[in-house]
């Protein structure tokens, strides 16, 4: 590998290891509350149409983004920086329609490094292992 190359695979190792426990524990955290009080950030609009309570609703945010960060740390890479990006896209709409612009700008932020990490990873899987 040449030095650019390596470069690049750092970065793609950081990213994945980032992002995959950025999800994990963010998931971790819909059972417990310790980061903040997530149904907070739940629109209104968007509370008034579950059909379960938001407590149950975050539950299963939260499996959803522990199996995404799992994704990402195990074998499948790829995948799961594809949908953590469009999960983080997601919610970033979801944020904007309840008013916390500053957080929603964040997470397209994140978003766009998590696709960078889903295209990090292909080129890293098209190069040779041994050059």
């Amino acid at each position: 590998m040449t030095t650019t190359e390596n470069g690049l695979d750092l970065a793609r190792r950081l990213l994945r290891v980032g992002f995959g426990l950025m999800a994990f524990l963010a998931g971790l955290d819909k059972f417990f509350n310790l980061l903040t009080q997530w149904d907070m950030y739940l629109a209104p609009w968007m509370a008034n149409l579950l059909p379960v309570s938001s407590a149950t609703f975050f539950g299963v945010i939260g499996v959803i983004e522990m199996v995404a960060g799992l994704l990402v740390l195990t074998k499948w890479p790829q995948l799961g920086a594809y949908v953590v990006s469009a999960w983080l896209l997601a919610i970033a709409l979801q944020l904007v329609t309840g008013g916390f612009y500053d957080i929603a700008v964040r997470d397209v932020v994140l978003s766009l490094g998590a696709f960078t990490l889903a295209k990090l990873t292909e080129w890293r899987e098209a190069v040779p292992a041994a050059r």
